[in-house]
């Protein structure tokens, strides 16, 4: 069954040669358990500058899935070991991004819990730069 649950992210984007980015976000959300995982997503606003576009965290045993649909598309999936290769889909055009997770944690109850990402992005074989999300999650 589908709740209502609040949101709290805190993500730190940092890339060679540029100023780290850091963004907070309290918003509502949603979590449902089915098929064995957990899905949490939230609708982007004009503050993460992401607004038009639905995030949803796909957490199942061992990975991470982050997918984002509407005015952008694309899928990152988070294992530790793992590197996974995407396409970017933006409206004015797409980018082959590659990510590699450097540490995952969650901890997931109907009530809420948290869940820790850090990873490197690599962007069209050149870019390379250093993205962590902390979120919590807590049923309203």
């Amino acid at each position: 069954m589908k709740q209502t649950v609040m949101l709290s992210l805190r993500s730190r984007q940092s890339y060679e040669e540029q100023e780290a980015e850091e963004l907070e976000l309290v918003t509502e959300g949603f979590m449902e358990f089915r098929d064995g995982g957990w899905d949490i997503s939230y609708a982007e606003t004009e503050l993460t500058g992401l607004e038009g576009v639905t995030t949803t965290f796909r957490v199942e045993k061992d990975q991470l899935t982050l997918r984002r649909t509407g005015q952008l598309n694309s899928e990152m999936v988070f294992r530790l070991g793992y590197a996974h290769d995407s396409l970017y889909q933006m409206p004015f055009g797409a980018f082959a991004m590659r990510v590699e997770t450097l540490s995952l944690f969650y901890d997931i109850v109907p009530e809420g819990g948290s869940i820790d990402l850090c990873y490197r992005v690599t962007i069209e074989n050149t870019q390379t730069g250093l993205v962590e999300y902390h979120m919590d999650i807590r049923a309203k």
